[in-house]
């Protein structure tokens, strides 16, 4: 498969789970893949060696620091001159009970919104450039949390929300020259929450209505869809999950 043939995608969080299958699916559709990495730089550097085709790296970036995702886009615009996909695939969470309010300490919540919430807009101001003279495309990876306010906790749940509030807002604001869409999983089968594993997950399945939670690849073929089908849509939401969010 060529569909992205000539093509260059930056992942940011793309080092291991949801970021790293991503990486895979759009190298095999033919694109040079830039893999950004923040303390995992062994598994971003074996993840991009494993890659097929060519032009692919992997290089340094904190969401949270706006200066270091700033010189991510300068590096990618001297070594390859565009950025036609940008995957805001980084973020962290924890497992808290939604009932427990007084572990959301101000210290997480701030981190929460700095990583997962602005540090995918300050992504999509540092590459804006590159992407309006690609026609490029945004796609940020949110979750069903921010549909139906469940998740790892409710601190995640209303970022989630507001990511998909900001991928709406960004795609009137950058419209006709770069579509931004939001992909919502469901229960992924990786190591994203802390503490839920695939004993966790096992017993969560038979409650989904396809009976089975997500791999990363079915999150993946969602972006590389949006790439290479979905070209007539923009501030859209779709959904990886199963059927959970019925």
């Amino acid at each position: 498969m060529s569909a992205l043939a000539g093509r260059t995608a930056v992942i940011l969080g793309g080092s291991g789970g949801i970021g790293a299958a991503t990486a895979r699916v759009l190298a095999e559709a033919g694109a040079a893949v830039i893999v950004s990495y923040r303390g995992r730089e062994a598994e971003a550097r074996a993840l991009v060696a494993s890659l097929p085709g060519e032009g692919h790296d992997a290089r340094p970036a904190t969401m949270e620091d706006r200066a270091s995702v700033e010189a991510l886009a300068a590096d990618v615009a001297r070594s390859h001159g565009r950025c036609d996909v940008l995957v805001n695939s980084a973020g962290f969470t924890r497992a808290i009970a939604h009932t427990d309010l007084d572990a959301l300490d101000d210290d997480f919540l701030d981190s929460m919104w700095r990583v997962n919430w602005r540090g995918p807009l300050s992504a999509v101001r540092a590459f804006r450039g590159l992407l309006e003279d690609s026609g490029g495309l945004v796609v940020n990876i949110s979750s069903i949390a921010g549909l139906n306010g469940s998740g790892s906790n409710l601190v995640y749940a209303a970022v989630k929300a507001a990511t998909d509030s900001l991928t709406k807002s960004l795609a009137r604001a950058l419209a006709p020259k770069v579509r931004v869409m939001s992909v919502s999983p469901g229960v992924v089968e990786t190591g994203f929450v802390p503490g839920r594993g695939p004993e966790a997950n096992a017993k969560l399945a038979p409650s989904i209505p396809l009976k089975r939670v997500a791999q990363p690849e079915d999150v993946a073929n969602a972006v590389l869809a949006c790439a290479t089908l979905l070209t007539y849509s923009t501030g859209s939401l779709i959904l990886v999950d199963g059927g959970r969010a019925l």
